[in-house]
Order: C-alpha cells, then structure tokens, then sequence
C-alpha cells in the first residue's frame, strides 16, 4: 500500500513539473515556408571553399573567417554638413581616425604586409602621388569592431556622415579627380562612391547612372541627404538609369575620369544574407554571365575616358574571373576591336600608404585587392586603374 501511495505521488509531481502540449496545439515546421532546403549562403560558402582555396591557398581559411565575422565600417564625413568639423571632433574622441591622412604608425596600428610581417614601412612623399585632401572617411582602430552610431541631420537636414565599408572609398580615391574635371559613374547605385567623389568639390560635371530604376532611385534619395538642393541645382549633376554597355559609343571620349564599380558575387553579402542572395539556384545563370557582363560595361567605360583619361574598375569580389580577366580581356578587346591603346596604372605606391589601415592580397597579375582580416575586417575590394593612350 505504502508503495502505490508513492508512485502515485511521484507520477503527480512528473505530471504537475511537466508541460504536455495538446495534439491539436503541436506545429510541426513546413520546410517551404520556413527556409530554402539548401540555402544561398551555403551554396555561395562551398563554391568559395573550392574556388579560392586554390586562388588564396594558405590565406583562405583566415580571410573565410573574416568574412563570416561582423564586418568593419568607416565613417565617410560629409563636407556639406554644417556640423562635420563637429562630428570629426567626437569621432577622433571616441578613438576612431581619418584612414587617408598621413600619420605616424601606433602601437594599436601595426602595418597589415602582404606577407603577414610586421615591418616599418616608407611612406611616399605627399608630392609624389595625389590624394584628395577633401575626402575624410574615419575608421576605429585595429581590432576594435565597435558600431558607429546612426548619423543624424544637422540643421538643414543633411546628414553628417555616411556609412560604409571604408575600403570602398579606395577606388575613389585611385582614380584622384582633379579641379575641372568630366566624371562618369557608371554603375553609381546605391551612392557611396558617387557621394565621395562629391566630397572632393572639384568636379565640374558628373554623369550617375545604374542600369536598375530602383536603385537609381536610391541613388537619388542619398544625395539629396547628403548635398543641398541649391548644389543639386546649381551644379551639373545628371542621374540616369540606362544599361551602362551602351554608353560607350554615345560618349565616346568625353571623360576625364570613369569609375565602373560593376554588378559582381558580392561576397561577404552571399555569404551572410540570403535576401537578394546572386547564389539562388533560379539566379545561376544570371550569376554566370557577370564576366560577360562585366568586360562589356568595362569596354563602355575605356571608349568613354578621353585619351589620357583614367578608368578605375572595382568589384567587391575575391574572384579572379571577375577581376583580373575581365581587366584582361577587356584591354584585349580594346586593342583588337577599337585599336584603343590601355595602359595598367601601377598602384603599389597606393597600397603602401594604406597599408597600416587595410590588408592586401600578394601577387596580383593586375590591380590590387583588399582581404578581409580579422584586425581590419574590410573588404573584399577590387581595383585596377587604366589609362587610355590613344
């Protein structure tokens, strides 16, 4: 008897302790309307698993976990605020620098060398090689992944600064646009390079153009929160959404400088978000005509550029198809097609001065690539500039 009363108790206090679900109450979780059975960013890991494992060798398991780390921004200041002195002012209080300027190497920023060493590096002198004194983009020092804050509006309403992945400021800042100068964005949305050519006050006309209506629109709605209507007006602007392919012919040389930041992989993006992902299975074939489509837009841009005039290319890929060869390919096609003469720039004097700030990738057959690094999460970012000589 004792024993029954017992079990009776202890079977009471398991009822009481746990909490039955009734049948009818149960969800069991419908795969279609949860997530995809083999999702992008899974796709998009194992194709660079394979892919760059061989283009990267030692240094792709290092740069794999940068990527899938949370990712370093800089602080592009807007020149146009009435409260960017300020704002400087409490960012370099918090810690944080203007990447572009020159400065004396700390103990917190260590030279990030293609080989990995540390070593003392030569800065070239100012007059060798220009670099914009307009542009300002602060980042927090080596290591330190704090969160910029929301920039907020200043009494006009424009925004004191824009927020991005400061090695996206480098192309910009390659393709040095001097006072007078014709520019063409060819690829502009959603606006960070176009606002930091802005900074630079020395354009005398620029072309912003993206293929997509939505994301000109984008496009339009970040200058306009960053650049006062009387400078959209008085000053010579045009934003446009036509196939960039196409422009070549129509401008034939008429640019003093053209930035083509192409549609690529955007890596960190496809390894992380699986909104938009370019490694969804309905997205592959679209996925694989980006070389294509890249040289093609790449051509438009060297029959734009003025003989003499420069042409940076820029991705935020690791791909050497996307990189080198288009570059490549499209200087062969040039030469062969047009009898359009391309020159590479050399942009290891370029490298060296950001090199404290930003880790490059060795060996390149053309242009130079930022890696992302655990100490300076930036990147990926692809650059080559050209000139056209004839």
């Amino acid at each position: 008897m004792a024993a029954y009363i017992c079990t009776r108790f202890c079977v009471n206090k398991f009822k009481d302790s746990v909490r039955f679900t009734q049948r009818r109450f149960r969800v069991k979780a419908k795969w279609a309307q949860t997530r995809a059975k083999f999702p992008s960013t899974n796709i998009a890991l194992q194709n660079f698993d394979t892919t760059y494992s061989m283009q990267l060798g030692d240094l792709w398991p290092s740069v794999r976990v940068a990527m899938l780390s949370e990712q370093k921004y800089g602080a592009l200041i807007n020149n146009f605020s009435s409260t960017s002195n300020i704002i400087t002012t409490d960012l370099e209080a918090e810690g944080c620098r203007d990447f572009i300027r020159p400065h004396q190497h700390s103990k917190d920023s260590i030279p990030l060398h293609r080989d990995g060493a540390e070593q003392d590096v030569l800065k070239p002198a100012a007059h060798e090689h220009s670099i914009s004194p307009d542009i300002k983009c602060l980042v927090f020092p080596q290591g330190d992944i704090s969160r910029f804050k929301p920039s907020r509006p200043d009494s006009s309403g424009l925004l004191g600064y824009y927020l991005l992945d400061a090695a996206s400021v480098l192309p910009v800042l390659a393709l040095d646009v001097q006072p007078g100068h014709r520019v063409l964005d060819l690829c502009a949305a959603p606006g960070g390079k176009t606002l930091a050519l802005l900074q630079t006050h020395t354009v005398s006309y620029l072309w912003a153009n993206d293929l997509s209506g939505s994301r000109t629109a984008r496009l339009r709605k970040t200058l306009q929160s960053y650049l006062p209507r009387e400078y959209l007006e008085e000053n010579e602007i045009q934003i446009t959404s036509f196939d960039g392919c196409k422009i070549g012919p129509t401008e034939e040389k008429r640019y003093d400088k053209v930035l083509v930041d192409v549609p690529c992989t955007t890596d960190r993006h496809s390894v992380m978000v699986e909104d938009n992902n370019l490694f969804n299975r309905s997205r592959t074939k679209e996925r694989q005509r980006l070389p294509l489509l890249q040289t093609q837009l790449l051509m438009a841009a060297i029959q734009a550029a003025r003989p003499g005039g420069d042409i940076v290319y820029s991705t935020c890929s690791l791909s050497q198809l996307q990189n080198e060869c288009v570059v490549q390919q499209a200087i062969h096609l040039a030469q062969e097609e047009f009898g359009i003469s391309v020159q590479v720039q050399d942009l290891s004097w370029f490298t060296q001065w950001f090199s404290d700030t930003f880790y490059f990738a060795p060996q390149l057959s053309v242009g130079e690539l930022v890696l992302p690094h655990l100490c300076a999460n930036f990147g990926p970012i692809y650059m080559c500039k050209l000139r056209r000589l004839n």
